[in-house]
């Protein structure tokens, strides 16, 4: 029996943060329900993947769960919310603090409905604070934590490609919920649980902070070089690039022999991981070298006879087709209608209780009838909230 079995999640999340969180419920057989705006989320169609126009953003955060069309600023779509509350378990929804009061979707609301209720919201910034009623995505994350300052170059940073801030957020939010339901089952009652986007950030940057904080060194981006240890930086080979990261002493002095310059272990500039970080660029110059003179493939494979990390940095359809990654399962095909895309699965497997891939993302109203007539409504009630337009 899926871990989750009998939990039921009502979703009223968009883009990344909620909607990902809901899903890994859902992956864990939760009964997810996306509730949605009838003419369709703003997230639905992000890039356009699928031929009914579905992008892969949602292919990828909706799986594992059902579709509910909702006119939540109509009071018949209201009163529809509050006829399913009671029957749920979690509500998740990655909305600012004066909108989720605005849609009577704020905790002090929904507990007094039903008191077993665990609400999981996701803000760009918190819940208190000069900045917790603006909007953000995951780049302000990103930015205000100091992250993107010590990415790219002196003269410009770099945001990161991937929603990393986004994610992280999504999967505590979805630890918070399991810690919530586990605490429901002790005291009977529910509770509030908050991420942000902000709190995220300042996680993934903290190691830099505490620096900063005790230490000042005031450090300045430096491309892919690391700070602390080397080499570890982008290097060019004959037939692309690979990346490196070395760390401690032992890892330095193999790279020393592989380069045939057991010299090196014995320079005081390379005495240790942050003499090593300060001296990275000359590091990287020598290891550049070594690298130009062999294929990719060559340079990996002698850096994995050395035990060193490094992989090779491979475009989208070159991950898509690496033979680890086909091997391992880490991107199963999965269907949507007539198309087929690659799902990465769940973040962590358990033995006993796996979680997996249930059912694709939904249709846009796909489960609406379903899911009233679960509440009740007959065929003739249901016909007449969709000529109303609230579902």
């Amino acid at each position: 029996m899926p871990l989750l079995d009998g939990i039921r999640v009502l979703d009223f999340g968009r883009f990344i943060a909620g909607p990902y969180c809901a899903a890994l419920l859902g992956d864990h057989g939760a009964d997810v329900i996306r509730i949605e705006r009838v003419e369709g989320g703003e997230d639905r169609y992000v890039p356009h993947v699928a031929e009914s126009g579905e992008g892969g953003l949602y292919l990828q955060m909706n799986r594992n769960k059902r579709c509910l069309t909702l006119d939540l600023a109509s009071d018949e779509g209201r009163a529809i919310v509050r006829q399913l509350v009671p029957t749920a378990d979690v509500v998740v929804a990655n909305l600012p603090p004066a909108t989720l009061r605005h849609l009577g979707l704020d905790y002090a609301t929904l507990s007094a409905l039903n008191p077993r209720l665990v609400l999981t919201v996701a803000t760009a910034y918190g819940a208190s604070g000069p900045y917790s009623q603006q909007p953000g995505f995951d780049s302000v994350g990103q930015a205000l934590s100091g992250a993107m300052h010590m990415s790219g170059l002196p003269d410009a940073p770099v945001r990161a490609s991937v929603n990393y801030v986004d994610l992280h957020t999504a999967q505590a939010c979805a630890m918070g919920t399991l810690a919530a339901l586990w605490a429901r089952e002790r005291t009977g009652r529910g509770q509030l649980v908050e991420g942000s986007l902000l709190r995220s950030g300042l996680i993934h940057g903290n190691t830099v902070l505490i620096e900063q904080a005790v230490k000042a060194p005031n450090r300045v981006p430096q491309g892919n070089r690391g700070y602390l240890g080397a080499p570890g930086d982008v290097f060019r080979t004959q037939t692309g690039w690979l990346v490196v990261q070395a760390v401690g002493q032992a890892m330095f002095d193999r790279w020393c022999e592989m380069l045939d310059r057991a010299d090196l272990k014995a320079d005081p500039r390379y005495a240790s991981d942050e003499l090593r970080g300060l001296h990275s660029a000359d590091i990287s110059a020598l290891m550049s070298a070594w690298c130009a003179e062999r294929t990719r493939d060559e340079a990996v494979a002698a850096l994995a006879r050395a035990r060193i990390p490094a992989a090779p940095v491979l475009s989208p359809q070159q991950a898509l087709d690496d033979p680890h990654i086909q091997a391992a399962g880490l991107l199963p095909m999965r269907p949507y209608g007539d198309t087929r895309y690659p799902l990465a699965p769940h973040p962590v497997d358990l033995s006993d209780t796996p979680a997996g891939f249930h059912r694709p993302a939904p249709q846009l109203g796909e489960h609406t009838d379903e899911i009233l007539q679960e509440l009740g409504y007959d065929a003739a009630a249901i016909a007449a909230l969709r000529e109303r337009g609230v579902v």
